[in-house]
């Protein structure tokens, strides 16, 4: 049952690397309008939190360029790849915010999957880290603390 609970979470991981890679995409092509021709964008500056429209889509396009390659690493196991994708999905739901009041169902989406995202890269980890492969030195393990039997992990005392 753990090894299929570990498996299925696993999954969810792939899914969120997969889910990562489209918005990053998604977000550079949306920078690139802001930034080319922020005339396209259908808006009005004044229902822009943020003002500058060109800075903005540097924040975008800057965003989605680095979605993408944390995406790809989360489906490859790369150790770094969990703590990149949290700080950085977690910023891009925050930039989202500058475009509530122009797209608010685009911008309440992008939140909604950034939060299935950070879901998936933190809930129950060390069971995904064990379904995923060539992850078993990566640097939030040092702080997990020593590995326990798995008599002591389900509160029986350690025989002998």
């Amino acid at each position: 049952m753990a090894e299929h609970s570990g498996r299925r979470l696993a999954g969810f991981v792939a899914f969120a690397g997969a889910l990562l890679m489209v918005e990053g995409l998604l977000n550079v092509v949306h920078g690139l309008t802001a930034l080319l021709s922020d005339e396209r964008l259908g808006i009005h500056r004044d229902n822009l939190i943020i003002v500058n429209v060109t800075a903005w889509g540097w924040v975008v396009l800057i965003s989605g360029l680095l979605l993408m390659p944390i995406g790809g690493a989360l489906l490859t196991g790369a150790p770094w790849s969990r703590i990149a994708g949290i700080v950085v999905v977690s910023l891009h739901a925050v930039t989202q915010i500058a475009w509530l009041n122009a797209y608010p169902v685009w911008a309440l989406l992008m939140i909604a999957l950034d939060v299935i995202v950070l879901y998936a890269l933190t809930a129950r980890w060390s069971d995904v880290r064990d379904s995923l492969g060539g992850v078993g030195d990566a640097p939030w393990t040092a702080l997990e603390g020593p590995e326990l039997s798995n008599a002591e992990r389900h509160g029986s005392p350690p025989v002998g």
